[in-house]
């Protein structure tokens, strides 16, 4: 147990923000498309002069979550230092964009006028997910504190074959007695 602290911690948080963020690219996708056809009078979207650059950043911010989840996922099956690395940069990534939309989410709700109920809908999810995604790349990087939390960073025997005294003392390649090859 002592060695799957963070896995255990980080597995429902990276479902949660899958679902999240799969919410997220649906609604944007939705929002973005009536946009483009210059429905803005919908009575889904409505929206004010921040509503393009915030749609485009958080279309942006889905499905770079989405695809971060996935490696995420990868990571938590693995649970390896190799797995860290690319689990651990795309999240990061993610979660800059999703804090560039939640800017731009905090400027449309300042501006104010109508906004449609899936327009407030994406607001909400990005605002939800940054927070949330913080978190779980806070929980990524918490083998920096102790490798009880999740691989560690100093952990320097790795791939570096066996650790001293364990190793096999027949050389490779010699023959074991009363066997025929």
């Amino acid at each position: 147990m002592a060695q799957t602290v963070g896995r255990t911690l980080a597995a429902p948080l990276l479902f949660i923000n899958l679902i999240m963020y799969l919410l997220v690219v649906g609604f944007a996708s939705w929002c973005i498309n009536k946009y483009i056809n210059g429905q803005m009078n919908h009575p889904s979207l409505g929206g004010n002069p921040a509503t393009n650059y915030f749609l485009t950043f958080a279309l942006l911010a889905g499905v770079l979550g989405v695809v971060s989840k996935f490696l995420g996922g990868n990571h938590i099956r693995a649970w390896r230092n190799d797995s860290l690395a690319s689990a651990a940069s795309t999240s990061i990534v993610a979660w800059a964009i999703t804090a560039l939309a939640f800017g731009l989410a905090c400027k449309e709700i300042d501006i104010g006028g109508y906004r449609g109920w899936r327009l407030k809908v994406v607001e909400a999810f990005i605002i939800i997910l940054t927070f949330t995604q913080l978190l779980y790349v806070l929980l990524l990087h918490a083998g920096v504190f102790s490798s009880k939390y999740g691989p560690g960073y100093r952990d320097r025997d790795y791939g570096m074959g066996p650790a001293a005294g364990t190793a096999d003392p027949t050389p490779k390649g010699v023959g074991v007695a009363g066997s025929r090859v």
